[in-house]
């Protein structure tokens, strides 16, 4: 599985100056969004609302959140309730359950497993991995790709 591409404030971070990395490449900027955190939806489930406020304040202070990201938060912290809701299940209930056909997974194993994928898709995708975000950046072009030996 590839390593998502380093979120651009840190690039910056570790970089050399203005605008570049520590191997001295441009590093991408995001559009210019309105970096204003939205509000959370009244329907969120209690964990998925205690989810939003861990999370939305440390991407606030990183300037990744927008108010246009409100629907994507809202699925990824009530994936992140489902998530919850299977593990404390089988905590509970225990890996397997007794079936007419023996043994078998217990259903909250599979619920869990499918939400931490799709958990991790959202942290990818969205600002807790700003992958997507880094992708539509763009880097201004100063000639110097032309002169690298290694470029297409």
């Amino acid at each position: 599985m590839a390593r998502p591409p380093t979120p651009a404030p840190l690039q910056l971070l570790h970089g050399r100056g203005e605008g570049v990395d520590s191997g001295g490449r441009k590093v991408k900027t995001p559009p210019p969004f309105r970096r204003i955190a939205p509000k959370p939806p009244t329907w969120l489930s209690r964990e998925a609302k205690a989810e939003w406020r861990r999370v939305v304040p440390g991407l606030q202070r990183l300037d990744l959140l927008k108010e246009e990201d409100r629907a994507v938060l809202s699925a990824y912290c009530e994936t992140w309730s489902t998530f919850v809701e299977a593990t404390r299940v089988v905590q509970r209930e225990g890996l397997t359950i007794d079936a007419k056909q023996g043994t078998l997974p217990h259903p909250a194993v599979g619920i869990a497993r499918n939400a931490g994928r799709e958990l991790r898709a959202f942290a990818n995708q969205f600002g807790l991995s700003p992958s997507a975000e880094l992708a539509l950046g763009k880097v201004s072009d100063d000639g110097a790709e032309e002169s690298n030996p290694f470029s297409g």
